[in-house]
């Protein structure tokens, strides 16, 4: 399935999903917001991408953004995990994945990694 074939039930849920954000992502989402006005990169939430809905996904530089719950850390969770990601990565998308404690206690660290990744950072 290519990135741009999703089905219809995978746009219903990224809608919900876009209007219950977890409080990582929401924290993530304050500061991703601001890209397009202050380095005109639009991020979008919510995305489905092929068979997966991406946390985050800025298109223009085929980079997917990840916040990892703790359910993200168990033996099912991790195996989930490295399947999306092997798929997003042939579709040519790279990921950065963030748990939400290093959002919660580096935030700062988390965008300067984006903005090296986009690079628009030393």
């Amino acid at each position: 399935m290519s990135p741009s074939a999703v089905a219809p039930r995978l746009i219903s849920q990224a809608r919900r999903l876009r209007r219950s954000m977890t409080e990582g992502e929401k924290r993530l989402w304050t500061e991703l917001r601001e890209f397009r006005r202050l380095y005109g990169i639009h991020v979008r939430k919510q995305v489905p991408l092929g068979p997966y809905i991406a946390d985050f996904a800025i298109h223009s530089a085929r980079l997917v953004l990840e916040v990892d719950g703790e359910h993200h850390f168990t033996p099912v969770g991790m195996e989930k995990d490295t399947r999306r990601d092997k798929w997003l990565e042939k579709a040519g998308y790279k990921v950065i994945r963030f748990n939400t404690g290093e959002l919660a206690d580096g935030l700062d660290g988390c965008i300067e990694r984006i903005l090296r990744e986009l690079r628009l950072m030393d």
